[in-house]
């Protein structure tokens, strides 16, 4: 296991590092809903078309599911859309949730994340209400695409978070488990772990030194 040092910030993606996630079950709920396609529009390192849209912040939650009834041609309520759409997350492991909170005491906590309101509002939430605080809590700030209109892996989404937070590449250590996310960070210096399916995390409490 690789040590890290001089580190002042840890950069975590959501789903797929903190939240668990299952495409299959999410493709398989908008197919009973009539998207017969589903499979195309959705990936667990990003999507295409107006799911695409909806991360970006180009569309909001009202547009993105007048999308999904276009898509079918029958009448669909809301919350049938939503509950096929937020099945894409699942759990947030309770390990995973102690870890960022002993961490946050001696590094700045940061997400970023694609992801949209939807997943963010409502499976999110439960997930990390599950020892009692908000989501706020376990993070210093948290960086979501929809809100910045910028997407990974595209640079000017991690200049954004550096620019903002006022700190160095190379005083951050960038988690994801998308590829293409990783190879972009590390061209612009940060430090990066690619995160493997079911990892706990807790080499973050041994293998990681802050600043000297």
């Amino acid at each position: 296991m690789k040590h890290y040092s001089g580190i002042t910030t840890l950069i975590f993606d959501f789903g797929g590092v903190i939240i668990n996630l299952d495409i299959d079950k999410c493709i398989l709920n908008l197919k009973q809903l009539g998207v017969e396609n589903a499979e195309q529009y959705l990936s667990n390192f990003g999507h295409k078309d107006f799911f695409l849209q909806f991360e970006k912040g180009q569309i909001g939650v009202e547009e993105f599911r007048n999308e999904i009834r276009n898509l079918v041609a029958k009448p669909l309520t809301d919350r049938q859309i939503d509950e096929a759409w937020c099945s894409f997350l699942c759990d947030i492991p309770l390990k995973k949730l102690e870890i960022i909170l002993a961490l946050k005491k001696k590094f700045r906590i940061l997400l970023l994340s694609n992801t949209n309101p939807l997943h963010i509002e409502v499976s999110a939430a439960g997930e990390f209400a599950k020892i009692g605080k908000e989501m706020s809590e376990y993070f210093h700030r948290c960086y979501l695409s929809y809100e910045m209109k910028m997407a990974k892996p595209n640079a000017d989404i991690f200049q954004a978070l550096l620019v903002n937070e006022q700190v160095a590449s190379h005083q951050c250590l960038f988690l994801d488990d998308g590829s293409k996310n990783i190879e972009q960070a590390e061209k612009l210096g940060f430090q990066t772990y690619l995160v493997d399916v079911n990892e706990d995390l807790s080499f973050l409490l041994t293998n990681v030194k802050g600043v000297v």
